[in-house]
C-alpha cells in the first residue's frame, strides 16, 4: 500500500510540474467564476465593461510567476501527502477510517470544522461578491454564525451521543433500519455531490487560470489527490489536512486585512468613507442599477454600502437566512465531524471554536472584499472574472507589490496555494461523508446486516472512496461549462429541507417513525431541487436579452438627441446589441423563458414542506415500537450511555 501511495504521489507531482511547463489552451473568460454560488449571477448582462477600458480587445488575465506558484503548490501537496502516509499507518479499523477512532480533541475538531466549512466558495466567492455587489455579500458571511448557534444548542451533543459514523446511524435508532439507512445514504450522497461539483469545477478553473493547465487535467489531478487522501488516510488524514488548511487560511486573512487597514491608518471610518467616495465604485453601482445615465443627486457610492444590489427581494433574504440557519446543521460532512471527538463536551467545544474562527474569518473577508473594490476597482475585477472570484488573488498580488514584482508573485503564489488547499480539504470531507454513507450504511448494515469484519469494512470504505472520487472527476469535467450557481444553494436547501427536519424529530419527538423519516427526506429534498431548477439561479437567455435591450435603447435615445456618447458608453452599446442578438431566442435548461419560482433560494417554501411532510407521514403511519424505544434513546443522547469510547492515539 505504501509503495502504491508513494508511486501515485510521484506521478502526480511530476505530472503537475510537466503540465505547468507547457502552456495550455487559453482559459475561457470568467476564470473561476463557477467557484461560488452567488457571485456568478451578479448582473450577467448589466455588467458590461470596465469604466476605464480601452477598446475591448482580449480580456485581461491574472498573471502568475509559474515557477514560484508551482513550487508553492508542490510544497502543499508534499506536506499533505506526508500527513496521509502518517495517518495510513494508524488507520486499521472502521472506527479509525470513519471517525479517527473518536480521538480528536474538541479544540482540534473546531479547527477541522472551520477547515471543512470555509470552502473555496467562502474564501474566493464571498470576497468576490462583496467586491462587486457591496454589502449584500456580507449576508452570505453572517449566516454561518447563526447556523452554528443552532448546531451548538440543538444537535451537537445529541448527535455525538446517539450516532456512530453517519446520519443513517442517528435516523435508524428506532425505525426500520435498512429502509431508513438506504434513504439516508441517498440523501447524503445527493447533498455531497451538489457541494462537491462546485468545488471540483472551482479547482479546475483555478488551476486553469493560474497555471495554464487544461481544465480536464486539473480536475483529474485534484480528484486523484482526494482519492489518495481519503482512501489511505481516512478521517485522521482528512482532519489534519483541514486543520492545516484552516490555519493557513486564517493567517492569510489576517495578513491581508492588516495590510489593507494600514493603508487607511487602521481607521474603519476612513475605510468606509473611501468606499463611498470612489468614482470607480460609483460608476459600477450605476451599471448594476441599470442606470445608463447617472441620476442627478443619487449617491451611488453610499448605495454600495446598502443592501439590495444583489439580493433585491427581501423575501429572498429571509429564504436565504432560513437555509443558512438550518442547512449547515444538516450537511453530512459537518455532522460527521461530531463523531470524531471522545465525548459530548468535546463536541460542544469544537462548535464554539469553529464558530469563533469562522466568524472572525468572515469579518476579514468583508475587509478583503471592500479593499479589492477600493484599490483594484470592480471594473477591473469583473473584466478578469465576471463573478469577481479572482478578487482575493488579485488583491494579494497588489498588496505584495503588484504584478511582476517578487513580493507580489510570492504573496499571490501563497494565496493561490491556500485556495488550492481549501478545495482539497473540503472535497476530502465530502468524499469521506459519501464513502461512509455507502460503505457503512449500505454495505455493512443493509447488505451484511451489520456483521461485516473490520478488515472488510475498511477495504470496502477505501473502494467506495475510489468510486466516489472517480464520479466526482467525471461530473466535474461534465460541468465545466455549466453555471453551477444553483448547486451550492441547492446543497444547503436540500440539507435544510430534507435532512434537518428528520434529524430533529428523530432526536426529540417520541412519535416519530420510519414513515416520517422517508416522507421528510423525499418531500424536502425533491421540493428544494425542483424549486431551484425553475428559479432565477438558472440562466434565462430572454431575460438577459430584455436587460440588454433596455441598455441599448436608452443609449440610442441619448445618441439620437444629438449627444455624443463617451467611449465607455459606446462599448456598452455595442455589447448590449451583441447580448440581445445572442440571447433573444434562447431558453433555460428546462425550456423556460422566465423563472416560475421568483426566489433564488427555495428555503422559505421547501423547509416548511419538509417539516410538514415528516409530520404528516408520521401521523398517518403510527409505529408503537418507535414510541416505546424513545425513552432509551432519549437517555442515551443526553448522557452518552452505551456509546463507544474514544481510541487512544
Amino acid at each position: 500500500m505504501k509503495r502504491f501511495l508513494l508511486s501515485m504521489t510521484l506521478v502526480l507531482t511530476l505530472g503537475t510540474a510537466l503540465l505547468a511547463a507547457e502552456p495550455a489552451s487559453q482559459a475561457p473568460a470568467g476564470g473561476a467564476a463557477t467557484v461560488v454560488a452567488p457571485a456568478v449571477q451578479t448582473a450577467p448582462a448589466q455588467v458590461t465593461t470596465p469604466a476605464t477600458a480601452t477598446p475591448p480587445a482580449a480580456a485581461p488575465k491574472l498573471k502568475t510567476n509559474r515557477a514560484i506558484t508551482v513550487s508553492m503548490f508542490l510544497v502543499i501537496i508534499g506536506s499533505t501527502m506526508g500527513i496521509v502516509v502518517w495517518a495510513a499507518r494508524q488507520t486499521k479499523s472502521a472506527a479509525d477510517f470513519y471517525a479517527a477512532g473518536g480521538g480528536i480533541s474538541g479544540f482540534q475538531n473546531g479547527w477541522a470544522i472551520a477547515g471543512d466549512y470555509l470552502s473555496a466558495a467562502t474564501f474566493l466567492g464571498i470576497t468576490g461578491l462583496i467586491s462587486i455587489a457591496g454589502i449584500d455579500g456580507f449576508m452570505y458571511a453572517v449566516g454561518p454564525m447563526v447556523t452554528f448557534v443552532t448546531i451548538l444548542l440543538v444537535i451537537a451533543e445529541p448527535c455525538r451521543n446517539a450516532g456512530k459514523y453517519t446520519m443513517g446511524d442517528i435516523l435508524s435508532l428506532r425505525s426500520s433500519p435498512k429502509v431508513v439507512r438506504g434513504f439516508a445514504a441517498f440523501s447524503t450522497v445527493t447533498v455531497s455531490i451538489f457541494y462537491l461539483l462546485a468545488q471540483m469545477v472551482g479547482a479546475g478553473k483555478l488551476m486553469q487560470v493560474l497555471l495554464d493547465i487544461p481544465f480536464k487535467t486539473s480536475v483529474v489531478g485534484v480528484g486523484l489527490l482526494i482519492i489518495i487522501y481519503v482512501g489511505f488516510g481516512g478521517m485522521k488524514a482528512t482532519t489534519w489536512v483541514q486543520i492545516i488548511k484552516a490555519g493557513l487560511l486564517m493567517g492569510c486573512g489576517v495578513i491581508m486585512s492588516v495590510l489593507i487597514l494600514a493603508k487607511v491608518g487602521m481607521n474603519p471610518l476612513r475605510f468606509f468613507s473611501e468606499i463611498a467616495c470612489s468614482s470607480a465604485i460609483q460608476d459600477h453601482v450605476r451599471v448594476l442599477l441599470k442606470h445608463p445615465l447617472a441620476v442627478p443627486g443619487f449617491d451611488y457610492g453610499q448605495r454600495f454600502l446598502e443592501p439590495g444590489l444583489f439580493l433585491k427581494n427581501p423575501i429572498d433574504q429571509v429564504s436565504l437566512g432560513l437555509a443558512w440557519l438550518l442547512g449547515a446543521a444538516g450537511l453530512p460532512h459537518i455532522m460527521m465531524r461530531f463523531f470524531t471527538v471522545p465525548n459530548a463536551k468535546a463536541a460542544r467545544k469544537s462548535v464554539i471554536v469553529a464558530m469563533f474562527l469562522i466568524g472572525f474569518f468572515f469579518i476579514m473577508s468583508t475587509v478583503l472584499g471592500f479593499g479589492a473594490a477600493i484599490y483594484l476597482t470592480p471594473q477591473k475585477l469583473v473584466a478578469i472574472d465576471k463573478g469577481g472570484n479572482m478578487s482575493a488573488l488579485l488583491l494579494a498580488q497588489y498588496l505584495g507589490g503588484g504584478a511582476g514584482t517578487i513580493g507580489g508573485d510570492l504573496f499571490l503564489a501563497f494565496v493561490c496555494a491556500v485556495a488550492f488547499t481549501t478545495i482539497l480539504a473540503v472535497v476530502s470531507g465530502l468524499v469521506l461523508a459519501s464513502s461512509a454513507a455507502i460503505s457503512h450504511d449500505v454495505y455493512v448494515n443493509i447488505i451484511k446486516n451489520g456483521k461485516a469484519e473490520q478488515r472488510d469494512q475498511v477495504r470496502v470504505a477505501r473502494i467506495t472512496s475510489l468510486v466516489v472520487g472517480l464520479i466526482a472527476i467525471v461530473l466535474g469535467i461534465a460541468a465545466e461549462k455549466e453555471n453551477i450557481v444553483h448547486l451550492v444553494a441547492l446543497a444547503f436547501a436540500v440539507a435544510a429541507s430534507g435532512n434537518f427536519p428528520v434529524i430533529i424529530f428523530s432526536l426529540f419527538w417520541k412519535r416519530f417513525n420510519t414513515a416520517g423519516i422517508i416522507s421528510g427526506l423525499v418531500v424536502g429534498s425533491v421540493s428544494a431541487i425542483g424549486l431551484v431548477m425553475v428559479s432565477p439561479n438558472m440562466t434565462y437567455p430572454k431575460k438577459i436579452a430584455a436587460d440588454a435591450r433596455v441598455i441599448y435603447e436608452t443609449l440610442e435615445k441619448k445618441q439620437s438627441g444629438g449627444i455624443v456618447l463617451a467611449e465607455k458608453e459606446l462599448i456598452s452599446l455595442a455589447k448590449a446589441h451583441a447580448d440581445y442578438e445572442k440571447n433573444k431566442d434562447g431558453k433555460s435548461m428546462l425550456g423556460l423563458d422566465a423563472p416560475l419560482f421568483p426566489l433564488k433560494n427555495p428555503g422559505i417554501v421547501s423547509v416548511p414542506l419538509g417539516f410538514l411532510a415528516a409530520i404528516i407521514g408520521c401521523l398517518l403511519f403510527r409505529d408503537r415500537r418507535a414510541e416505546e424505544m424513545f425513552s432509551g434513546i432519549y437517555v442515551r443522547q443526553n448522557t452518552g450511555i452505551g456509546i463507544a469510547k474514544a481510541a487512544e492515539h
